[in-house]
């Protein structure tokens, strides 16, 4: 399968909002959480059903309801009635292939990112999708498989540290949100160290497999701006939206969000232009190498040619050279030869050729 897109022979000639699952089931049976929190209590525990979620929906506090698993396509029509979703916003979320994108719906903030890891057994770097809704009075995320990827939340909902369990449901939904972003500034961070480290390797000039490393980092750099910058347009859509559920006192939070998520942008477009710039480099010692071989092997065949000019003459079975009966013949050759052997080096080192 494809890398960068994945097969969506599935949804070929279906009606437009019809729900089909495009990727890879990653387990067997959705997962349903919910925890329910304000300042003084929490209370986290598993569901049996989504409508055994809404209904626990307590209006005043915090309520995040998160779903394992997108491949249950009866479980994601019976969210979309509960919630009244679009199909089309339906179709988006079960659609693991879909850009990074917002949607300001009528009752909802919806929001599909891309949660990325580096997995070190292929040296790749994975994608999850993750859609992350914002109501008036719950958050829903759904993720494909089981994972700690908002666990840094949850211990910090858990142990009360910072401000997020003084805050609503739209904080949440911000808090998420940045976990992710903080996932790509870690993955370029990583990338672009090893990038760096390319330089002495390539001036070295002394590993074979730095250009099999080279392209391995390119591939993954255009991965990650094929991922992160839609996310850049999803910020700019939320930060001008004025029917967003973001209270005015957490929209300073967005643009410090959205500020990391431009950096990470410029970062990707940095390093890429530099791993192609070491490209050019490599490539470039490489016929620079070549060139002084072949700058060597020149010299060497310029001085013989006349070397190869004087011995042919007098090898000729003639029977009648002058010079053959003189009895210094071979030391005057010999002197010739040196001679000119000497006159072109000095010819040579004058117009610096080596």
């Amino acid at each position: 399968m494809a890398r960068f897109i994945k097969d969506r022979i599935k949804a070929q000639g279906q009606v437009p909002g019809s729900l089909v699952f495009i990727g890879n089931q990653k387990m067997e049976a959705p997962i349903i959480q919910i925890m329910q929190y304000d300042a003084d209590k929490l209370v986290e525990k598993n569901v049996d059903s989504i409508e055994e979620a809404y209904s626990l929906i307590n209006p005043s506090g915090v309520n995040w309801i998160n779903i394992y698993g997108l491949h249950d396509m009866e479980l994601v029509a019976k969210l979309g009635k509960l919630s009244g979703f679009s199909t089309l916003l339906l179709e988006d979320m079960v659609n693991t292939d879909q850009r990074p994108k917002y949607e300001d719906e009528e009752n909802v903030d919806a929001f599909i990112l891309k949660m990325l890891r580096y997995e070190k057994k292929d040296n790749r770097i994975h994608a999850e999708q993750i859609s992350i809704i914002l109501g008036e009075n719950y958050v829903l995320t759904l993720q494909e498989r089981v994972g700690d990827v908002f666990l840094p939340v949850r211990e910090r909902i858990r142990q009360k540290r910072g401000r997020i369990r003084t805050r609503k449901n739209d904080y949440l939904a911000y808090a998420l949100m940045d976990i992710i972003v903080d996932n790509y500034t870690f993955l370029i961070e990583n990338i672009g160290s090893r990038v760096e480290e390319l330089e002495d390797r390539i001036f070295a000039m002394g590993d074979a497999k730095i250009v099999e490393e080279i392209y391995l980092y390119k591939t993954e750099l255009n991965y990650l701006r094929k991922t992160v910058r839609p996310v850049k347009d999803l910020m700019t859509a939320l930060l001008r939206s004025e029917s967003s559920y973001f209270e005015e006192g957490n929209k300073k939070f967005l643009g410090d969000l959205n500020d990391l998520v431009i950096q990470s942008t410029d970062a990707i477009e940095l390093y890429n232009n530099l791993v192609s710039e070491q490209l050019n480099i490599y490539n470039s010692n490489i016929s620079n190498r070549m060139n002084e071989v072949m700058k060597v092997l020149t010299i060497f065949a310029s001085i013989f040619i006349p070397l190869t000019f004087l011995a042919g003459i007098y090898g000729m079975n003639f029977d009648y050279i002058p010079e053959l009966g003189f009895k210094y013949s071979y030391l005057i050759f010999w002197m010739v030869v040196l001679a000119m052997v000497g006159g072109m080096l000095y010819y040579f080192k004058r117009k610096n050729w080596f």
